[in-house]
């Protein structure tokens, strides 16, 4: 070939790689969702509320979308593997956050992050409302909440309390009522409900406040001792149990969530179509009592009250963490 039809060659081939370029982009973008397995990253070890209501939602949304949808728990350091690994996701719906409470906590706790819980991502759907409830192992010698009160004041720092993690809902529930009771106690941190409940159970450490469907079966079998329900409204799930406020300190109340999450970025016809199939799943009368039966209650949501949820309860436990002077190293 001379060098003159090499050049027009060249020129030819590019000429028409630019042509197929948009149409290319064009049925990329019109590929329709899923095209493959979905995964739901949950960020704490199984045997969790949040483990649960993924795995719910998981069984339910397979044949629903018509592609394999998967739990994948990436535990550690407070939740933030699970979450970094979903933020560096591509933005195409196949890789999802299961996330709770914590999510709008750690920006408070660590003075650095590789993400921003909030810029980050983009709500899909709060899902639940989780019981938590102040449990003791049998050995306390205590049985109503002002009687552990008391107990931690006569022996300051001697008692334990579990948690998922540095700055989990679990830790932050016991230090606001450390802060409201004046008291003392030592932290023991686990990676989640999955090693904290047997630790519990054992007696290795002494008490938690924690959801209740990973508690709930050791409680009915004599193994741990419930004194209160940590939020605001008791449960039948629990007849005649109080509320820490009601027991022993006014106003006390924590607010535990579970929702879904997608990178920032993820196409709004993606997001509105998970949204659709998980207020339809959470709808159902099955999984609703399915969920119930374990303390959990299903509270559907759109992505954006989802997301206006997300800023103001950040903006509540930045207060809440700041009081407990709490600040952690990622």
């Amino acid at each position: 070939m001379i060098p003159g039809s090499r050049m027009r060659f060249r020129l030819s081939t590019s000429v028409f790689l630019l042509a197929c370029a948009p149409a290319a982009g064009t049925t990329l973008a019109q590929q329709p969702y899923p095209a493959r397995t979905v995964r739901i990253v949950v960020p704490l070890s199984p045997g969790g509320s949040n483990d649960l209501l993924a795995r719910i939602v998981a069984e339910r949304l397979t044949p629903s979308l018509g592609q394999p949808v998967v739990v994948d728990n990436r535990p550690g350091a407070s939740g933030n593997i699970g979450t970094e690994l979903v933020a560096r996701s591509a933005p195409d719906g196949h890789t999802l956050l299961m996330a709770n409470t914590a999510h709008v906590i750690n920006p408070s706790l660590f003075a650095k992050l590789p993400f921003d819980p909030l810029r980050d991502f983009s709500g899909v759907a709060l899902m639940s409302s989780v019981h938590f409830a102040l449990v003791v192992h049998p050995s306390i010698p205590a049985r109503t909440v002002k009687e552990f009160i008391a107990l931690a004041r006569a022996r300051p720092g001697a008692l334990t309390f579990a948690s998922a993690g540095n700055g989990a809902p679990h830790h932050l529930a016991m230090e606001m009522l450390k802060s409201a009771a004046r008291v003392d106690m030592t932290h023991v941190p686990y990676k989640g409900a999955g090693q904290f409940v047997p630790a519990l159970v054992s007696g290795e450490v002494a008490s938690v406040i924690g959801a209740i469907n990973s508690l709930l079966p050791h409680v009915k079998a004599g193994r741990l001792r419930v004194l209160a329900l940590a939020g605001a409204r008791r449960t039948p799930l629990l007849p005649g149990v109080p509320t820490i406020a009601e027991a022993a300190l006014p106003g006390y109340a924590l607010d535990n969530w579970g929702g879904l999450l997608a990178p920032a970025g993820t196409p709004r016809p993606v997001i509105d179509r998970l949204n659709g199939e998980i207020v339809r799943t959470l709808r159902d009368p099955q999984v609703a009592e399915r969920l119930a039966a374990q303390g959990v209650e299903i509270t559907p949501s759109t992505p954006r009250a989802f997301d206006d949820l997300l800023k103001a309860h950040a903006v509540k436990w930045a207060r809440i963490v700041e009081a407990a002077h709490i600040q952690l190293q990622y």
